[in-house]
């Protein structure tokens, strides 16, 4: 059954009157997390405790499903098993033969925990039940954790820090430096005054290589950010014209967009990092 807010606005009516309610009676979706309460000094909010409670479950789900594997497999593992090699043999041609092995389990997990917590909007009591602060203003106990701008931005960093730890572990730092501010031209095939008259505009490409690099957690968490949190905005506009049936779509397009996004997160960071350590096969392999 596909959980409509309008529902759970009625439901919350019924159950505590004025105490809960539901974000659908809002016109729109605040920006900012609402800090709940803080520990230690640090603010615990929202979308923090959906992250949390989300991870814990994930974690109980594959343990359950997957359990100890067997020669023999249980339905559980191989279901599992076949998603899992479905993915590996996607992204091996990306990131190379070589680099597929340390790689995909931080590729893997990544996917999995963005869609996970993209399509935790969905799930009946987020975004549903909360209280009202003195301000008259409705504090929600749980809130997609991909709405708020820290998540993303925090998972692109993780990701660019992943991504150099790659790079430099399984390609190095000469690699790394020659894919950036060096010369592509071929030596052998290329006047040599040709050739020497390409190296500062190869570096002066990396100049603006390195600047593109800086900004990749940017783009890939207003990316991510800006389609969840429109996303957000969008079932909550529904909801609050149409409670039951018009909105069926709206989710149904939502689950789609959780899964996209989760796609283009993950690819583009394995793309970064088959840049890099995927020189196979050809004459200028410079990863060995």
């Amino acid at each position: 059954m596909i959980p409509f807010r309008g529902a759970l606005t009625a439901l919350s009516a019924l159950l505590a009157g004025s105490c809960l309610a539901t974000p659908a009676f809002a016109s729109a979706v605040s920006p900012r997390s609402y800090e709940l309460t803080t520990v230690f000094g640090l603010p615990i909010t929202n979308s923090m405790v959906t992250t949390w409670v989300i991870s814990l479950l994930l974690i109980i789900v594959v343990k359950v499903v997957g359990g100890r594997p067997t020669l023999v497999p249980s339905r559980g593992q191989a279901v599992l098993e076949g998603i899992v090699e479905g993915m590996r043999g996607l992204l091996e041609p990306i990131v190379g033969k070589h680099t597929i092995g340390p790689v995909f389990p931080f590729l893997v997990g990544l996917f999995t925990f963005i869609l996970i917590i993209n399509w935790s909007g969905l799930l009946p009591g987020v975004g549903a039940f909360g209280f009202y602060d003195d301000q008259g203003t409705l504090r929600y106990w749980f809130r997609p954790g991909n709405t708020d701008l820290n998540t993303t931005l925090a998972m692109a960093l993780i990701s660019l820090v992943a991504w150099l730890y790659f790079c430099v572990r399984y390609a190095g730092w000469g690699v790394l430096f020659f894919d950036i501010f060096g010369n592509k031209a071929d030596k052998r095939e290329t006047p040599a005054i040709i050739y020497y008259l390409l190296i500062p505009i190869f570096l002066m490409v990396g100049l603006i290589e390195m600047i593109s690099i800086a900004f990749r957690p940017v783009s890939l968490s207003l990316r991510l950010y800006g389609n969840m949190f429109g996303g957000e905005n969008l079932l909550v506009s529904m909801t609050n014209f149409f409670a039951w049936v018009m909105p069926i779509p709206f989710y149904l397009f939502e689950t789609l967009v959780g899964l996209i996004q989760a796609s283009i997160f993950t690819m583009l960071v394995a793309i970064y990092i088959g840049l890099v350590c995927n020189h196979e096969g050809g004459e200028g392999d410079h990863a060995h």
